[in-house]
């Protein structure tokens, strides 16, 4: 509880740290910027200026080139202050989660912007500062599928991940029965066999190996349970959530091919990282596996 309270009150850099996932990124932070404005609810904050202070912490992707020094290849701090400088003179605001929520948008409209804490306090209000912290994330927008009566609604899937015990299991098939009768789209990932996977000099050898050897397992399960269809590409995995089929994830692919991909090639961070790009309603894990700090989308665990 006392390193709770400590992270709250502490700097959003060290909350940032504190909720990274396995694959941390770079950050850039803007640290006690003040600046003066009306803002507020209140009919005495009206018509007067207020010392306002901003903390602000953004996780950021590489560049996909060589930096080589140059400011225009990276996230700069003007970015910052110009984004609190265009929102507030945008209009008055009444409320800092308002302004927050603002700025964090248009941190976020920057290509290399991943994730990003804002934290905004009134100094001028009492004895101590007031004020709010929000956390905003470049999630995948959720999927949207078309209603009977022609509306649309976010489709956000159930992924669940199955260590081998699990896959090779008798019961296998009532494992996924109890899965599907959730009622949410269903995306099975896989771990690694029991059976040692063939280890290679090269770190980038080896994560091939390993993620061929998780699509091998992948293809297990889909032998065991003719519902499990293996798919690779996103496309396939939006197609299968619109249509109610259950599916198992290949994920060489989509982890090699993405710009934001994750650098671990563990199973089980793998899994989660595709149900944060999936905007999941849960992780589903079975049995006592480790998932890596910081996650963006409920854990639930079944058989630990």
């Amino acid at each position: 509880m006392t390193s709770d309270i400590r992270l709250a009150f502490a700097h959003p850099e060290e909350r940032a740290e504190a909720t990274a996932s396995a694959d941390p990124r770079d950050r850039i932070s803007l640290r006690d910027h003040i600046v003066e404005v009306e803002i507020g609810a209140f009919q005495a904050e009206r018509g007067t200026t207020q010392h306002v202070r901003f903390n602000i912490v953004v996780e950021v992707r590489p560049h996909p080139a060589p930096i080589e020094d140059d400011v225009d290849r990276i996230l700069s701090y003007d970015h910052l202050t110009e984004a609190i400088a265009a929102e507030l003179g945008a209009e008055r605001l009444n409320l800092l989660e308002t302004l927050a929520a603002r700025i964090a948008e248009r941190i976020l409209a920057e290509p290399q912007a991943m994730r990003v804490f804002v934290r905004i306090e009134k100094l001028d209000r009492g004895p101590g500062a007031l004020g709010v912290e929000i956390v905003r994330s470049r999630a995948e927008v959720p999927l949207q599928a078309v209603q009977a009566d022609g509306s649309l609604a976010a489709l956000h899937p159930l992924v669940a991940y199955l260590d081998a015990a699990t896959v090779a299991a008798p019961d296998i098939g009532t494992y996924i029965d109890a899965l599907e009768s959730r009622g949410l789209p269903l995306i099975l990932t896989v771990g690694l066999p029991d059976a040692r996977p063939p280890r290679a000099a090269s770190r980038a050898a080896q994560r091939r190996i390993d993620l061929l050897t998780i699509e091998q397992e992948a293809w297990v399960l889909a032998g065991r349970d003719r519902r499990c269809v293996v798919v690779s590409s996103r496309t396939e995995i939006d197609w299968a959530m619109k249509h109610g089929q259950t599916v198992v994830w290949a994920p060489s692919k989509l982890v090699l091919d993405a710009v934001d991909g994750p650098g671990a090639h563990d199973p089980v961070a793998l899994a989660l990282w595709l149900a944060e790009a999936l905007a999941a309603d849960r992780l589903i894990v079975h049995g006592n596996v480790a998932v890596p700090a910081g996650s963006r989308v409920p854990v639930e665990r079944l058989g630990a």
